[in-house]
């Protein structure tokens, strides 16, 4: 049986609010919505659900709001069995929010208000220490400033855990401070913003994974939807397909990649297989609507990969 790994998510909890739309509209155009949702999201948090639903032990470093969004996550995250110990309340801030549009093919368009998560600094790593220090993997983005994602990264290194950067949203970073990174896992459009290379395709992903791991990064995972995944590292890179899957939501999907891939590998599955095992977990979250409601808890994953696995 495999072990029950443990994940530290040091990351950002938000308030989804998700519009349902035939279509966007045109500037200054106002249309009918189809249908509203709220929900819980943030990528930090997204990600800490995915991993507790597929199985590890999760706990969460995140800062929220003193309105009424900021203990109604911190209950949300006891309730799916988080420790969210160190997920404290800042005095005089709102949440993060994240507004969402989505059109009927699933595509979606994000604004992210940070909020409370702009405030989770390296000293806040520090005060989550003693806990950190026992995770297998601890799993960041760039919801929280980028400052303590360089600290967490060089406090894994130190304490040699395992440490996932999923670079989103994407923006200028500082490559050197990635070095100390086991897995860069970015979607087509954050890779191409950070390498300042197109990745439309499959070719074009692998030389931007080239220049990646050229600037110093260990091991990239280039997420691309439909096309599923391109992992690449020193010894050569692997495309690994996606599943046929009829989306209507695809919000959250990077998350559930990111979550999974964490737990399965947290697990001692081989790369690749935790890799494809991941595609599978997130092209599921797509046929659901939300991000953390429409993510897979593990028997009912387990039975759609042992029923792709006969087909």
């Amino acid at each position: 049986m495999a072990k029950t790994p443990r994940i530290a998510v040091v990351g950002s909890a938000n308030v989804d609010l998700t519009t349902f739309s035939d279509h966007f509209p045109k500037p200054g155009e106002t249309i009918f919505g189809k249908k509203f949702d709220l929900g819980f999201g943030g990528k930090g948090a997204n990600q800490a659900v995915a991993a507790r639903l597929c199985g590890a032990d999760v706990f969460m470093v995140a800062r929220v709001g003193d309105d009424l969004f900021g203990p109604a996550t911190i209950a949300n995250f006891g309730k799916l069995g988080i420790d969210a110990a160190h997920v404290r309340q800042v005095k005089n801030v709102s949440s993060g929010v994240a507004p969402i549009f989505v059109e009927s093919s699933g595509q979606n368009r994000i604004i992210v208000v940070k909020g409370a998560n702009d405030t989770l600094k390296p000293a806040d790593v520090d005060a989550a220490a003693d806990t950190l220090k026992s995770a297998d993997c601890i799993v960041l983005q760039f919801e929280i400033p980028l400052e303590t994602v360089y600290y967490t990264i060089h406090f894994a290194r130190k304490h040699g855990i395992c440490c996932i950067l999923n670079p989103a949203p994407a923006q200028p970073i500082d490559v050197k401070a990635m070095a100390d990174l086991d897995y860069f896992v970015p979607n087509e459009s954050e890779a191409e913003t950070i390498s300042g290379m197109p990745v439309r395709n499959l070719d074009h992903a692998k030389k931007c994974a080239g220049k990646l791991l050229a600037s110093g990064m260990r091991r990239v995972i280039v997420t691309l939807g439909a096309n599923g995944s391109l992992l690449a590292g020193s010894e050569g890179m692997e495309h690994v397909p996606a599943y046929p899957m009829k989306s209507v939501d695809s919000t959250g999907a990077g998350d559930a990649f990111i979550g999974s891939f964490a737990t399965f590998l947290g697990e001692g599955l081989p790369e690749a297989e935790a890799v494809k095992r991941a595609n599978l977990y997130a092209g599921l979250s797509t046929t659901g609507i939300g991000t953390q409601k429409s993510f897979y808890e593990r028997p009912r994953f387990e039975a759609e990969w042992a029923a792709r696995a006969r087909s």
